[in-house]
Formats: structure tokens, sequence, C-alpha cells
């Protein structure tokens, strides 16, 4: 009698196991070669920044997240920026980087402060926190195209007697880069947004919470190498480079504001160009800017004081009733002379503000005058 035939074994299991864990050593092994050559590139780049009077340290740090993505963790961050006028030294808690296996070129960065900011010439320091901050950059690392900042319920204090410099309930920072490229004249896109953001001691009129998303368009830079801004303003200047408001819509209270328009740099350093502006509400915002103590005979043009000399001359104290209502009556004349309109249903006035060499003006009224910026 014939033994019946051994069944086969099926060795395709063993093949299929063999295989996956041969895959499994070989992406480790090649995960741990890109952590360490990961490392040896970050080590480059802090000894070229620090040649370049930029140095960046970290108290620990340790690269994880094996086996879907790369995660740098740097705690206790330091940095020198000696090549900066004035220098800054700047320290915060922990950064966390985070880049995806199937998102390479895609940076994520978590940023945990608090985050101080100190001019150790001055000895005056400047302290930030924040709920969340997180940025997110797109492209190569060389060449990066998409940059975005996030921060919630950021607060900015001036470390001695804590006076508050800035807070708002959200930043958000958007930039892309339109044509050019980073190394060779870049021209930039830059997106901002802010929800209830206050600078009370920046003017009293900043101390009430403002809403606010603006594009720009930034022309006429070299390159985005980095630079102190002031060196690369004077570069903007010399090559004609303009900023190009390409939208803005402010809300502070009722008072809402449209504008679009072009500003540049005067040789001084100051803004120049005119903004197409379009105000609901104009009468409650001009208070804020402090218009009846412009209106005081201190601070008053020749003219406007000759005149309420003149009516006090006529009749005394008429003058000084002329003062008290003259901010009243100038805003009255500005509304009249600007262009009616509406903005989202509210009446509105059309009106051009004016930068000449740092002035500015709303109309024929003269606000005030805008620093230099370099």
């Amino acid at each position: 009698m014939q033994a019946p035939p051994r069944p086969r074994r099926r060795r395709w299991p063993l093949i299929l196991a063999a295989t996956l864990i041969a895959a499994a050593a070989g992406w480790s092994g090649l995960w741990y070669y890109a952590a360490a050559t990961a490392e040896r590139t970050i080590a480059g780049w802090k000894s070229r920044e620090a040649r370049a009077g930029r140095v960046y340290d970290c108290a620990t740090q340790t690269i994880s997240g094996f086996p879907l993505r790369f995660e740098l963790r740097c705690a206790g961050v330091r940095a020198e920026l000696k090549s900066n006028q004035p220098p800054l030294s700047l320290k915060t808690a922990d950064m966390l980087v985070t880049a995806r296996l199937w998102q390479p070129t895609v940076l994520t960065t978590q940023v945990h402060g608090p985050l101080t900011v100190a001019d150790p010439a001055e000895g005056s320091v400047i302290s930030a926190d924040w709920r969340r901050a997180q940025t997110e950059v797109r492209g190569l690392p060389t060449s990066p195209e998409r940059v975005s900042i996030v921060v919630e319920d950021p607060v900015v204090v001036r470390a001695a007697g804590g006076a508050s410099l800035f807070k708002a309930s959200g930043v958000t920072v958007n930039g892309r880069l339109l044509s050019g490229t980073v190394a060779d004249h870049p021209v930039i896109e830059i997106g901002l947004r802010l929800a209830s953001a206050e600078a009370p001691s920046w003017h009293e009129a900043a101390a009430v919470p403002v809403d606010a998303d603006i594009t720009v368009v930034l022309r006429g830079l070299r390159n985005f190498a980095p630079k102190p801004w002031p060196v690369r303003l004077r570069e903007l200047q010399a090559a004609g480079g303009r900023i190009e408001i390409v939208k803005a819509r402010v809300q502070q209270g009722d008072t809402v504001a449209l504008a679009d328009g072009t500003l540049g740099l005067s040789g001084e350093g100051r803004l120049n160009g005119e903004l197409r502006l379009t105000v609901a509400n104009l009468d409650q915002f001009l208070p804020r800017l402090g218009l009846d103590r412009m209106l005081e005979a201190r601070e008053q043009p020749n003219k406007l004081d000759k005149a309420f000399g003149a009516l006090d001359r006529i009749m005394p104290g008429l003058g000084r009733t002329a003062r008290q209502n003259a901010a009243p009556m100038i805003v009255a004349g500005i509304t009249l002379m600007g262009e009616p309109t509406e903005i989202e249903g509210r009446r509105a006035v059309r009106l051009p503000l004016r930068f000449n060499d740092g002035a500015v003006s709303l109309g024929p009224l003269l606000l005030g005058y805008t620093p230099a910026l370099y």
C-alpha cells in the first residue's frame, strides 16, 4: 500500500516575516543615520551662526520621534545676537521642532515660554508669555516658500515694574514668496491678523482693543540673508523699494477703517506715501488721538493760535470757548471734506492718509510724526 504524500510546508509566511524584519532593521538603521546627520547639520549651522555673531545653544538637546517622524527638542534655549544693534540676549524654556515622514518639507516648531529679551548694555529686560506659540515653515531649509506664526494670548511686559507693552487674544503672521528667491530679490507677501490687541504704553489710542487684518507686499529687497533691520531697510530705500498695502481692515470699538495704497522710505528712514482710507465713525476715533490736547494753545500752529487770540481780544473768553469746541468742529469739517461712502452698512467717509517724510496727515489734519526706521 502506497503511503500518502506529505503536505508541502508553506514557506511564504517565513519569507514574509524575514522580509518585514529586514525592512524594519533597515528602516531603523536609516532613521538613526538620518538623526545623526541632523545633529551634525545642526552643529555646523550653529558654528556658522556663531562666526557671524549669533550664538544659539540648548541646555539639553535630544532627537526622537522614531519611526515616523523626527523631533528635535531643545530645553533651556539661549541666543546671543551679538551682531544686532544693540546686542540682545534671548532665553526661553523649551522648543520642539517636528518633521513628519510624509511631509519632509514641512517643519513645525512649538515654543514654550516665558521668553525674556535683554539688552545687556542698558540692562533693560522685556518678558513675553503665551498660551500657545507655533511656527510652520514649508519648503527646503535653504529656500523656504511659506512661513506662518500663530501665538495665542500673548502678553509682553517690561520686567522692571511690569508695565504692559502689548497683549492680545491672538496674533497670526503669514508670509509667502511671490517671486524671486530668498537669496535673489525676493518679493514677499506678509499677512497680519490681530485679535483684541492692546499696546497701552505706546499711545492712549492703542489702549482700546483692536482687531486687524492686514496684507502687504514688500518689494525691493536684495535678499533675505540674516542682517539687522536698519541695514535691510536702507537697502530697500536705496533700491526704490516699497510697501504695498494690498488690503487693511482695522476695527476699534464702533470705528471701522479700510485702507490700501503704497508707502516708501525717505533718505532719513521716514515713511513717504499715501493710503486711501475709508472710515466709519471717525468722530469716535479722533478724540482718542488726543485731538483736544493737540488744539491746546501750546501745541497750536501759529495761525490757529493767533485766531484764538484775536477772538479773545474781541470778547474775553471767546477764544477759550472756541478752543474747547474746536475738536468737534474739526471732525465735522474733515467729514464734510471727505467723500461720503459706506462700510458694512455704516455711513463712512473716504480720506487720504498722507505720509510726508514722517509727517502723518489725515486730510487737512496733522496727526503727528512717525519715527525714523533706521
